[in-house]
């Protein structure tokens, strides 16, 4: 792929992505449902879900569980860009209220995108975490 044409698409699958951060920060899934494939697959810490609805409902569950959620994607690197299809690796931390204490956590994640009628779409999503953990008393 002529290196011209990757950076156009590296620059749009990038502008994807953080709207798909950014709907998530909103906690409204109706905002997120776009991104998601109808047969994407998501595998958690907790868990792996098959399909629109699977996924919907495990995103619904973290939307209760943590209350004024802050979700964010760093160190995003984008390991294959085709015209079609696209893979992205990155960093992921959070900060949250769960059950009346501020908690924070990390991790690492892989999405694979596929470029759907309706646009670029998570087709499978990967979080590992790495670390969940109260914040200190200040």
């Amino acid at each position: 792929m002529e290196i011209c044409h990757r950076k156009i698409l590296v620059d749009e699958l990038t502008a994807v992505m953080r709207g798909y951060e950014a709907a998530n920060n909103t906690h409204d899934i109706e905002r997120v449902l776009p991104y998601i494939a109808e047969d994407a697959s998501y595998w958690f810490s907790d868990g792996s879900y098959e399909g629109r609805e699977q996924v919907r409902a495990a995103i619904e569950a973290t939307f209760l569980a943590i209350r004024d959620e802050r979700y964010v994607v760093d160190e995003l690197t984008w390991v294959l860009v085709q015209q079609e299809a696209a893979v992205c690796r990155y960093r992921f931390s959070w900060t949250g209220i769960i059950d009346g204490q501020q908690r924070l956590g990390t991790g690492r994640g892989t999405n694979v995108f596929m470029r759907k009628h309706e646009g670029w779409q998570i087709v499978h999503e990967q979080l590992t975490a790495d670390s969940t953990r109260s914040t200190p008393d200040t």
